[in-house]
């Protein structure tokens, strides 16, 4: 599953590639791919002439903003990658594979394809008079990004003094903080010379001080290397990530 840095990545490359640029309709391949509205008929007609004018990220969420022709609000829309969800920009006369989810057409032949094999990934079109959160109900579980300043040391201290879970089940857990899975829990553990089956409450504060500082370290290596590609993550223009290569535990049981 794409985590933080792929999804940041990707992120990245949609406010390079389609910022300012006006939606000219959308084609919808694979109808429970789109989690909001349940209609497709209305997600076509409602997104059809609005310009995306930033992209964010929440946890693993992708949140753009819309605007009409005047200026105002036009709503947001989401996207969740979970497990093999793709984003690829591309030339609209490219061949379309047999596990393109939706499609959002744009000016010069243009298009934005939401590719996902396993069919796990969602998209949302929320309406300007809702909050994302408000739809996309899964936002309001998500605990601080680990780069703000709500996560900071004394934030990590309270919350893992307060569990017996073990500390990676604990970093998986979004609402400690937002982002983290698999590959970044065992390499902010092995970094900082954490046993992933340690109770978080047996954790000293020189531990914790030491894992907060691995977090951040080596999501930020992984964002300069465009994320991790184990299986299927690609960014916007195809290309693998290559963290992989300078990963310390994560993919290399039997290695050397």
């Amino acid at each position: 599953m794409p985590e933080l840095p792929e999804v940041e990545t990707v992120r990245q490359g949609l406010n390079q590639l389609t910022l300012n640029q006006t939606i000219q309709g959308g084609e919808v391949l694979l109808s429970r791919s789109l989690a909001y509205p349940a209609s497709v008929a209305e997600f076509c007609q409602t997104i059809t002439n609005n310009r995306i004018v930033s992209w964010q990220r929440r946890g693993k969420y992708l949140l753009a903003q819309l605007q009409d022709k005047n200026h105002n609000l036009a709503g947001w829309l989401g996207v969740h990658l979970r497990m093999t969800g793709q984003l690829l920009w591309l030339n609209s006369q490219q061949p379309v594979p047999k596990h393109t989810r939706i499609r959002l057409f744009f000016e010069s032949q243009q298009e934005l394809r939401f590719i996902d094999t396993r069919t796990f990934g969602k998209m949302w079109l929320v309406p300007a008079n809702y909050k994302p959160a408000e739809i996309i109900t899964g936002l309001q579980k998500l605990g601080p990004e680990p780069f703000a300043s709500e996560f900071s040391v004394t934030y990590l201290e309270r919350k893992l003094s307060q569990s017996r879970a073990r500390i990676k089940n604990m970093l998986l857990n979004q609402s400690l903080v937002a982002g983290i899975g698999n590959i970044y829990a065992d390499e902010a553990l092995f970094t900082s010379r954490i046993r992933p089956e340690t109770i978080c409450a047996d954790l000293t504060k020189p531990q914790i001080k030491q894992l907060h500082q691995a977090i951040q370290a080596v999501l930020k290596a992984s964002i300069s290397r465009g994320g991790t590609t184990f299986s299927d993550f690609l960014n916007l223009l195809g290309i693998s990530g290559n963290y992989g290569d300078v990963a310390q535990v994560y993919g290399r049981e039997g290695k050397a």
